[in-house]
Order: C-alpha cells, then structure tokens, then sequence
C-alpha cells in the first residue's frame, strides 16, 4: 500500500472525454487522486459530487483532482453527464493502477469475500511524492479534507 513519502507510481489511463492522463506529465502541480469502487452508487455518487463541487477551488490552490476507478470511459461518461460531474474520471479496468496503489484489496459482504477497490485518495506534490494519503475513507467531509491539504503544501 502507497502511504505518504513514497514516490508515486508513473501511469498513463484513459480519460473520459477521450484523452489519455499520464500522471509524470502533469508535474510541478500538485495532484489528487481518488479511487472509488464504482460509478452511479451512492457513496461513489456523493464523492464525486463533493470534489465536483470544490473543483474550482482546487484549481485556484494550483491542484488537478481525478477520480479513478474499474469503470470503462464509457461508464464515466455517462456517471458525468446523470450526474453534472465536473472532475474528470480515469479507467483503469485492468487494474493495474489499483494495485500499484494498493487499493485493490479483498473485501466481505454478508460474509461473502471478493475484490474490489478500497475507496482511498493520494495527495500528490509537485516532485511526485505522495504528501498524504488516506485510506478507507469515509464520504462526508473528505473531499473539504482533503482541499485543506492541498491549501497546506
């Protein structure tokens, strides 16, 4: 699992819109990424609004914020437009970024075990080091949380 002061690993994902993300190329600003388990549920919806609704002011601090999850960019597409999502949305349906993060964890439900995505967020600085990270985070209040952080690199 990524934690804080651990460079964070390079990748290149598909955007919805079209466009490719490479993470290195965004450098010197200051990056947040959120992993989210899936498009259109409830906490996944209420996130997403969250960092929509602060997106201007992660901007004014300098900050990108990307919201990455297993969805297609299809499926993000969509997510986008029900719901007025401002944040762009990057797929990794592979996996691959997930567990370079270390948010492709094992779960339970009703005593069932499966995989899926650990809803988790990275702070990124400018050099590429992970300057916070947060793991099994809660919805409410993460995504102002997480703009303070920003606020205070």
């Amino acid at each position: 699992m990524i934690d804080s002061g651990q460079t964070a690993p390079d990748f290149t994902l598909p955007q919805d819109g079209g466009a490719d993300v490479t993470l290195s190329a965004l450098r010197p600003a200051p990056v947040v990424l959120y992993f989210y388990p899936k498009d259109d549920t409830s906490g996944c919806t209420k996130e997403a609004i969250a960092f929509s609704g602060l997106l201007a002011e992660f901007e004014a601090a300098g900050a990108r914020v990307f919201g990455i999850s297993k969805d297609s960019v299809e499926k993000h597409g969509k997510f986008r437009c029900k719901h007025e999502l401002s944040v762009p949305l990057l797929s990794d349906e592979g996996s691959d970024v997930c567990e370079r993060y270390g948010v492709w964890v094992e779960k339970s439900m009703y005593g069932k075990k499966y995989f899926g995505i650990e809803r988790s967020t990275f702070l990124i600085d400018g050099s590429g080091t992970v300057a916070r990270a947060w793991h099994k985070v809660k919805v409410p209040g993460h995504a102002e949380e997480v703009l303070e952080a920003v606020r205070a690199l």
